[in-house]
C-alpha cells in the first residue's frame, strides 16, 4: 500500500503544528511562507526540487 502526500501538505501541517505549539508565531510562519514563494523563482528551485525528489525517493524505498 502507497501513501502520496504532497510536499506542500506536509510543511503546511508542520508549520500549523509550529505556530499553534512552538511558539512559531505568524509573522514567522508568513516569512517564511514567502521566503519559499521568492525561492521557487529563482535558479536555485530546480535544484532544490531535484534534492527533495531524491529524498523522497529515498524514503519511499524503504521497506518495513
Amino acid at each position: 500500500m502507497a501513501i502520496s502526500i504532497s510536499a506542500v501538505v506536509v510543511l503546511g501541517i508542520l508549520v500549523f503544528i509550529f505556530v499553534r505549539k512552538s511558539g512559531l508565531n505568524a509573522a514567522h510562519a508568513i516569512v517564511c511562507s514567502l521566503f519559499g514563494f521568492f525561492m521557487a523563482s529563482t535558479s536555485a528551485a530546480p535544484n532544490i526540487n531535484r534534492f527533495v525528489t531524491g529524498v523522497a525517493d529515498m524514503i519511499g524505498q524503504i521497506r518495513f
